[in-house]
């Protein structure tokens, strides 16, 4: 499991440092793809399919399922750590992610959300406002099913 918080910045030529706790784990071949919120995910190269998880199963002909697949495999992209353990982001994610210099890595259980710094810190302040009502929400899907 992959858990915690961790700040980075990007250096010249692009490059980011993958925190070294999330390395330990996941190794140096990642996947990187379009998240929610205009986060992005990352996960180990074995780990990818946790992105299809909801879908698997799920007939051709479901747009929803189609559509999930679209947004997080059609925007995906392989990268491998270097020696030093930094990767360059794709500019069409980095667009996406609305990633300037800053960046938080955050360890979501089987993955990690990669956030422009500031974008977070103004997410992160909505969440902690309605933490108590979308947790009563969570609760009351979990009793209707």
């Amino acid at each position: 499991m992959v858990l915690g918080q961790y700040e980075s910045s990007i250096g010249e030529k692009n490059r980011i440092g993958f925190p070294k706790k999330f390395r330990e784990q996941f190794g140096d071949k990642l996947i990187i793809t379009f998240g929610y919120e205009n986060s992005l995910i990352i996960v180990s190269e074995e780990g990818w399919k946790s992105l299809l998880e909801g879908t698997e199963g799920k007939p051709f002909i479901h747009s929803e399922a189609r559509d999930t697949q679209r947004f997080l495999l059609g925007g995906a992209t392989s990268v491998e750590l270097d020696s030093k353990g930094r990767f360059v982001i794709p500019a069409y994610l980095r667009d996406f992610g609305k990633i300037q210099n800053e960046v938080v890595f955050l360890g979501i259980d089987r993955y990690v959300e990669l956030w422009d710094k500031k974008r977070w810190e103004e997410y992160r302040k909505n969440l902690e406002k309605n933490i108590e009502s979308i947790a009563r929400k969570l609760t009351e899907s979990e009793k209707k099913a």
